[in-house]
C-alpha cells in the first residue's frame, strides 16, 4: 500500500488526468459487466422460450419464469445501454482508454407491409477531395427509421344531392349512409376502438373520454356508453353464433373468476363463466371459440344452465356446482368428467416449493417446511406431463396409444403409493387433503388415458378468464348485472378473434360496417376464423 502512493504523481494536473483514465476505465469495466449481465438475461429467456414452443406449455411456474426473466431482461437492458453511454462520456474525455461499444445482436428488416416515405438528403454539389463540381450519381445508401404517426381525428361529410325532376316536380335523394346505431354519430373504427380498449384493453369508459379530450375531441362519457350499449345489441347475433359453434363441441374446457359488481353501498362480487372449444391438442381441424357468460353468484345453477342442451366431455376443477352435470340420464345426454391434473398439482408444488423457499430466505423470512411427499408426488406428475409435451398436436388414436403404453403404468404406480402414504397421514394433514382431493376423483383423473381428446391440464380455460383477472385493478368494478352481460359477450368475441391470431380492432371494425346490411343466412362468414380466411382471399387476389 505504502509503495503504491510513493509511486503516485505530486502535481496535481498528473493526478487529475491518472483519475480521469480510471474512472473511464472503470466506467468501460462497468459497462461490459452490465453487457454481460444483459446478454445471459437474454440468453436464458430464449432457452425458456424455445423450450417452451417445443415441448408446450409445461405448468404456472413455467409462465411465472417467463414473466420473471422478461422483467429481469428488461432491467438489464436499460442499465446495459445507459452503462454504455456513460462509459461513452467517460472515454471521450482521455485518449487511453478506448469506448465500450455493445455488441447488439443484427436487427431485422421493417416489415414489408409498411408504406415508406422517402427522405432525400441533398448530396454534395463539388467533390471534398479536388473541389470539382462534375459530379454523377454513383449510387444511394437508405437508412430507415421506424417512425409511428399518432392518431388523427377527421370528421366525414357524406353529402347527398337533392334533385327535382321538372316533369312531376318530384324530389330525389340518396339514402342516408348507414350507421351501426340509428341516428349514429360515430363511425366502425371509432366503435372498434372505443369497445377493443374497454373490453380488450381494460380501459374504462371514463379514462377513454380524458384521452379523446386532451386530443382535442370531447366526447361525453355518457354519449361512449350510449354507443357500447348499442354495438352491444348490434353484435348479439354474431354472439348468438359464437355461442352456438363452441357448445357443439365433442369436448369443452370450462372455469369462472371473480369480477367486482356495483351495488347499492357496496361492491358485491359476481362471476364471470368461460367455456372454451379447443382442438389444437388432438390435431382437430375446427377453430377454437370461446363463449363468456355472467352471473350475480357462483350458484351451481349457472353452468347447469349453460350447458343444459350440452353433451360430450368436459374439462374443468372440481366445483361441487358441476355435479349435477355428471349425473347419468341427462335428457340432452351425458357429460363426461375429465379433472384437471394442473389443479391437483398445485397445493403439492405450493409445498415442495423450492425456489420460493430460497426467496424466503434470502428476504431473512422463515423459510416454510418442504414436504418430501409433496416433492415426489410433483416428481411423479412431471413425469406426466413430459409424456404429454410429446404428443401434443397428435391424432387423438396416437395420443391414446402413448398414453397406454407409457402413462398408464405410472398412473398406476402413482395411486398405489398416494393410497399407501395416505394411510400413514392424519385427516387434517394437508398433504392429506391433496391426496384425497384426487383419490376421490381418479375416474375423472385418469379418463385421458383412454380418450385421446382429453388434455390432462384446464389450461385452456384458464388461459381465457387470465384477461379479466390482469383487468380487474383497472376497471374495478362492474357498474351492475346488465354492464355484466354485456362484459361477457364482448369478451367472447375478442377473446375468440385473440385465439384465432386475429386483430380483435380491425375485425371488430369491419365487422360493425358490414353487420347491418348482411345476410341473416350467411351470418356464419364474420366469424373471426372466416373473416380471416376472407381477408386472405382478397389479398392473394390483389
Amino acid at each position: 500500500m505504502g509503495d503504491d502512493l510513493e509511486s503516485l504523481p505530486d502535481d496535481v494536473e498528473t493526478l487529475q488526468a491518472a483519475l480521469i483514465v480510471a474512472r473511464a476505465e472503470a466506467a468501460a469495466a462497468r459497462a461490459r459487466q452490465s453487457d454481460d449481465q444483459a446478454l445471459i438475461a437474454h440468453l436464458k429467456l430464449q432457452i425458456e422460450k424455445l423450450n417452451r414452443d417445443r415441448h408446450g406449455p409445461r405448468s404456472e411456474r413455467t409462465a411465472r419464469l417467463l414473466d420473471q426473466l422478461e422483467l429481469t431482461l428488461e432491467e438489464l437492458e436499460s442499465s446495459a445501454t445507459e452503462d454504455e453511454l456513460t462509459a461513452e462520456m467517460a472515454a471521450a474525455k482521455t485518449t487511453k482508454v478506448a469506448s465500450f461499444t455493445r455488441k447488439r445482436p443484427s436487427r431485422q428488416p421493417f416489415p414489408e407491409h409498411l408504406p415508406r416515405e422517402r427522405v432525400i438528403v441533398p448530396g454534395p454539389v463539388a467533390c471534398a477531395c479536388c473541389g470539382g463540381a462534375r459530379l454523377s450519381k454513383l449510387g444511394e445508401d437508405i437508412t430507415e427509421t421506424l417512425e409511428v404517426i399518432p392518431k388523427s381525428w377527421k370528421v366525414i361529410q357524406h353529402v347527398r344531392e337533392k334533385f327535382t325532376c321538372r316533369d312531376c316536380e318530384k324530389i330525389s335523394q340518396a339514402p342516408a349512409p348507414f350507421h351501426v346505431l340509428a341516428r349514429g354519430w360515430a363511425g366502425p373504427s371509432l366503435l372498434a376502438m372505443v369497445l377493443f380498449e374497454k373490453f380488450g384493453q381494460h380501459q374504462p369508459l371514463n379514462r377513454q373520454a380524458e384521452r379523446y379530450a386532451k386530443e382535442g375531441v370531447p366526447i361525453s362519457l355518457s354519449t361512449l356508453a350510449d354507443q357500447v350499449g348499442g354495438c352491444t345489441a348490434a353484435l348479439a347475433p354474431l354472439f348468438k353464433r359464437l355461442e352456438a359453434y363452441v357448445l357443439s363441441a365433442e369436448r369443452l374446457h370450462g372455469d369462472d373468476t371473480t369480477v367486482p359488481v356495483l351495488a347499492k353501498g357496496k361492491t358485491d362480487t359476481g362471476r364471470i363463466w368461460v367455456y372454451v372449444r379447443d382442438d389444437k391438442p388432438f390435431g382437430g381441424p375446427a377453430p377454437p371459440g370461446a363463449v363468456f357468460y355472467y352471473s350475480r353468484d357462483r350458484a351451481g345453477e349457472h353452468p347447469q344452465a349453460h350447458l343444459a342442451n350440452y353433451s360430450g366431455i368436459f374439462q374443468a376443477d372440481a366445483y361441487g356446482g358441476y355435479g349435477r352435470l355428471y349425473e347419468p340420464g341427462r335428457n340432452a345426454g351425458p357429460i363426461l368428467e375429465a379433472a384437471c391434473w394442473v389443479h391437483a398439482r398445485r397445493p403439492f408444488f405450493v409445498m415442495a416449493d423450492l425456489a420460493e423457499n430460497a426467496r424466503r430466505k434470502a428476504q431473512g423470512k422463515k423459510p416454510a417446511v418442504i414436504s418430501p411427499l409433496a416433492l415426489e408426488t410433483v416428481r411423479r406428475i412431471d413425469a406426466l406431463f413430459e409424456i404429454e409435451r410429446g404428443i401434443n398436436g397428435e391424432t387423438p388414436e396416437r395420443r391414446r396409444v402413448v398414453r397406454q403404453e407409457l402413462s398408464a403404468p405410472l398412473i398406476a404406480d402413482l395411486e398405489a403409493w398416494m393410497r399407501e402414504q395416505r394411510a400413514k397421514l392424519s385427516r387434517r394433514n394437508d398433504i392429506a387433503k391433496a391426496m384425497d382431493y384426487m383419490l376421490k376423483r381418479w375416474t375423472a383423473f385418469t379418463r385421458f388415458l383412454d380418450d385421446g381428446r382429453i388434455c390432462m391440464s384446464n389450461n385452456a380455460a384458464e388461459r381465457g378468464v387470465r384477461g379479466i383477472a390482469l383487468g380487474r385493478k383497472s376497471w374495478l368494478f362492474c357498474g351492475s348485472d346488465r354492464g355484466g352481460e354485456r362484459a361477457a359477450v364482448m369478451y367472447s368475441l375478442i377473446v375468440t378473434a385473440k385465439m384465432n391470431d386475429v386483430d380483435p380492432q380491425a375485425w371488430l371494425a369491419d365487422v360493425l360496417a358490414r353487420i347491418a346490411e348482411h345476410p341473416v343466412q350467411r351470418l356464419d362468414e364474420l366469424l373471426p376464423w372466416n373473416w380471416r380466411s376472407a381477408i386472405r382471399n382478397v389479398d392473394q387476389a390483389a
